[in-house]
This record gives structure tokens, C-alpha cells and sequence, in this order.
């Protein structure tokens, strides 16, 4: 069942967005670092929540053990954010994170380079990023959810990049996967339609190689199956009359 927020709903993970694209820009600036660790990004993560009274939602989520998502390279997604997990020069790092606020819950991801990195991995963030903001054209009322993945994966595909197929974008806010999927692929005018007051998180997960993916033995780290390098982008949005507005930013939308 797909849930339309409240006005005042909306307001909240506003305020709870913009804290989350704060704390995602202070790790690029703090912590995503040569000889720092995934388990530092974890420990910056839990205090900034703290500090703002924040809950870290993730802990316990299905079992999920950790606040934060810390995936490095071949790693997709769902990453562990281990201590062993040391990050060197030439590393991406992708820090996936929802944090509840106020009652409301709002997600988001980036991808970050650490020291210097190839043009090709500096284009694969790039056209990430970017591919999230194609697909965010197209999340207006009356479009409908295949409209967006069409976009994002002609974008990414017209690169020579893999699109990943088996996890997707979703609804959020009273939950943390609500309805409905958002798949980063698909056909112009399927699935369900974008309705206003809908929140929803579009996240690409694109890859240098291959799109295809599997996941290892602690059952929850995504990996691509060819290993090739992958990067993450991801915002939680609203769709409203006047079109998307990103919530997970610090300013506003901006594309």
C-alpha cells in the first residue's frame, strides 16, 4: 500500500533530510580518508545522531547489526562498516544511511573518492549522480514509476555502464521501505502511478562492468559477480504540484 504523506509529515522529514545531507557532506570532509576505516564512519555517524537526537534506524533492521552502510568498490550496497575495512588511495566508498527524526525517516547515499582515482571511476560518479537527477525529471504527478527507471538506466547505459537490477528505490518515511518499488530500469508508462504527497527514495547503483550482483556469506554485503568497481547515489524526495523537491539536501532541490 503506498502511503501519501501529510503536510506535516513532510515538513518533518524535511528537517530530518537536511540533517542527513549534512552529516553525509561532514563524512567527505572528516572521515572518508586514506588509513581510516568503515568502523570510523560508523562511529561519526552514531554520534552526529546522537547529537541531534536523532535515531539511527537501521541497528536491528531485519537484523541488520550496524547504523550505516559503508561499501567499498565491488561492493554495491549493504556493505559492513568493519574496522578491518581500511580505505586506501584510489578506493570508492559508498555510505548508504536513513536516520529517523521526529517520528519520520529519510534516506540517502553517496559515493566518494578516496585520494586520486581513475577518469573512468571519476565518470562513473559522475554519471550517477547524474542519472539520479535524469530520473528525478520525470517523478511528477500523473508519470509513473517506470518512467524514472527508464531514465536513469537509458543515461547510464549510453556510458557503457551496468545498471543494477536486483535491489531498487523505494517509498519512506513512516517506514523504511515502504511502497512503492523504484526500479533504476524498466519501460516508459509502467508501474504504479507518482501521486502528490508520495516520498520515495531513486537511488542508482551503477557499476563499471556488468549489472549483475550477488551477495556474500554474511548475507547482507552486495557484490558485483565480475568485480568490477560500483557507485551509489540516492536521495529521499517528495513529489508535490510544482514537481520533485529533494529532501535529503542541504538547500533545497537543486539539479
Amino acid at each position: 500500500m503506498i502511503i501519501l504523506k501529510t503536510e506535516n509529515e513532510i515538513i518533518k522529514m524535511r528537517r530530518a533530510g537536511e540533517k542527513l545531507a549534512r552529516l553525509l557532506d561532514d563524512l567527505l570532509k572528516s572521515v572518508i580518508v586514506p588509513g581510516a576505516s568503515a568502523y570510523d564512519v560508523e562511529q561519526f555517524s552514531v554520534s552526529y545522531m546522537k547529537e541531534i537526537g536523532a535515531k539511527p534506524i537501521l541497528i536491528g533492521y531485519n537484523g541488520y547489526p550496524y547504523a550505516t552502510c559503508v561499501s567499498v568498490n565491488d561492493e554495491v550496497i549493504h556493505g559492513y562498516p568493519l574496522k578491518s575495512k581500511v580505505f586506501k588511495d584510489g578506493d570508492l566508498v559508498s555510505v548508504d544511511l536513513d536516520i529517523e527524526y521526529d517520528g519520520m525517516i529519510t534516506d540517502a547515499a553517496r559515493t566518494y573518492a578516496v585520494g586520486t582515482i581513475t577518469d573512468k571511476e571519476k565518470e562513473l560518479i559522475r554519471v550517477t549522480e547524474k542519472s539520479f537527477f535524469i530520473g528525478l525529471e520525470q517523478a511528477v504527478i500523473g508519470k509513473k514509476t517506470g518512467d524514472i527507471g527508464y531514465a536513469v538506466q537509458s543515461y547510464a547505459e549510453s556510458f557503457g555502464f551496468g545498471v543494477v537490477r536486483d535491489f531498487v528505490g523505494h517509498g519512506v518515511g513512516r517506514k523504511v521501505h515502504e511502497d512503492p518499488s523504484i526500479p533504476n530500469y524498466g519501460f516508459k508508462g509502467t508501474g504504479p502511478m507518482l501521486r502528490k504527497n508520495m516520498t520515495i527514495t531513486i537511488e542508482p547503483m551503477i557499476s563499471l562492468g556488468n549489472y549483475e550482483v550477488e551477495i556474500l556469506q554474511d548475507g547482507w554485503t552486495v557484490v558485483t559477480i565480475d568485480k568490477s568497481k560500483s557507485a551509489h547515489y540516492e536521495n529521499t524526495i517528495v513529489i508535490t504540484d510544482n514537481g520533485p523537491e529533494v529532501l535529503t539536501a542541504v538547500t533545497g532541490y537543486n539539479p
